[in-house]
């Protein structure tokens, strides 16, 4: 989960607010039905892509222009003075099909998505206004689903995160089974072999934001007491009182959790550029939460969630490679090894069997000098992915 300035929990829960970036639909009672029918008038809609601006500010985050032709659409987000609205997402009725967030004043970003005739909010928390209408128009003459390689592409990675959230659901029932037996020390072990692959999807995860909530809330993001839950609560028990008694009822929550949301992403249909506008998402999130030591400040497994994002990050990359390279091939060569680069800087940490049986050393021990070497590997790896989207869409 990204931390957020504001506790986004609550308002995630209520307004069933999500932060992925990488839904194209959910199958079924979610989809609007409307974006499937366009005007006659629309047929020849064009095909090339649509820029669409958006500042946020105390005001609002309106989308300049206010209506685009189908297709392909990048969004350019910038934040030119705003303290307390840093974020501009993109919604679908309930769903967060794209955002950029963490823009601090002076920062800016994109991300780009192929999207269908039908009526979509721009929403940034915090506004005076918080939600502007976007209408989008028409019928794209070509989209990503006339290429083969792209449609390839997507359904090899619902079938990686599948696989992963599957063994998501192994290693949390071990790892919650550990909780109710008082294995505490067990527990604390089992505990970051589950979290990795959390870490992994959590792009995915995040389409949910009341399941995400639950599962990967922090204390932050807490309005109250009892809304802070799933693994970072149980964590907080064990590494700050070295005990599992009374978290029986919390174990068995996260289970259940950790189950639905196994049971939700068998419905996910994904797009490329969404896919790789997720990728940009993860390894961001290295640098916002994971190199800050503030997702695991409990237990100090920040190396392994480190881990988890960028192999999230790169299973996204590496789909949509074959395509980048026909595309930009120099761009792919960048990626590539500007992946290999952040995976050696990562590697200098490994141990074995590491801190917990992480594989890795105590993040704690690892000094602000070293963290920034760290942070300069990302940042890097983060430029080059952030270009994948508009190329391949």
């Amino acid at each position: 989960m990204t931390p957020r300035a504001t506790p986004r929990r609550a308002l995630a829960c209520a307004a069933t607010v999500i932060t992925a970036g990488l839904l194209l639909a959910a199958c079924g009672g979610d989809k609007d039905d409307s974006k499937g029918s366009a005007p006659a008038a629309a047929d020849n809609a064009a095909a090339k892509s649509s820029t669409v601006k958006i500042v946020v500010s105390d005001e609002d985050c309106a989308p300049t222009p206010a209506s685009v032709p189908a297709g392909t659409v990048r969004f350019e987000v910038g934040n030119k003075g705003s303290a307390k609205v840093t974020e501009a997402e993109l919604l679908d009725g309930g769903k967060i099909l794209g955002e950029k967030e963490n823009l601090t004043p002076g920062l800016s970003g994109d991300f780009t998505l192929t999207l269908d005739a039908g009526k979509y909010q721009v929403y940034c928390p915090g506004a005076k206004t918080e939600k502007s209408d976007l209408t989008v128009t028409g019928t794209a003459r070509k989209t990503w689903k006339d290429d083969p390689a792209l449609v390839g592409a997507t359904q090899q990675y619902a079938t990686w995160v599948t696989g992963e959230v599957k063994e998501l659901v192994t290693g949390t029932d071990a790892f919650t089974a550990a909780v109710k037996a008082g294995r505490t020390d067990d527990a604390k072990k089992l505990y970051g072999k589950a979290r990795v692959h959390y870490e992994r999807i959590e792009s995915t995860a995040e389409i949910w934001g009341d399941i995400d909530g639950r599962i990967d809330g922090r204390i932050d993001d807490a309005a109250t007491a009892a809304d802070f839950t799933g693994f970072h609560r149980i964590e907080q028990e064990l590494w700050e009182k070295n005990s599992t008694a009374g978290l029986g009822t919390l174990a068995d929550r996260l289970s259940a959790d950790v189950h639905e949301l196994h049971t939700k992403v068998q419905h996910v249909e994904y797009q490329p550029a969404a896919i790789a506008n997720g990728a940009t998402e993860l390894v961001n999130e290295i640098q916002t939460s994971k190199i800050t030591g503030e997702e695991e400040r409990y237990s100090h497994i920040d190396l392994l969630d480190f881990d988890g994002s960028l192999a999230g990050a790169q299973e996204a990359v590496s789909v949509l490679l074959p395509v980048l390279k026909q595309k930009d091939p120099a761009l792919a060569d960048t990626v590539t090894s500007r992946y290999q680069a952040t995976a050696t800087a990562l590697k200098a940490y490994a141990a074995t069997p590491g801190y917990q049986d992480s594989g890795y050393v105590d993040y704690s021990k690892v000094t602000d000098a070293q963290r920034r070497v760290l942070a300069q590997a990302v940042d890097a790896y983060a430029e080059s992915v952030s270009k994948i989207a508009g190329k391949i869409a």
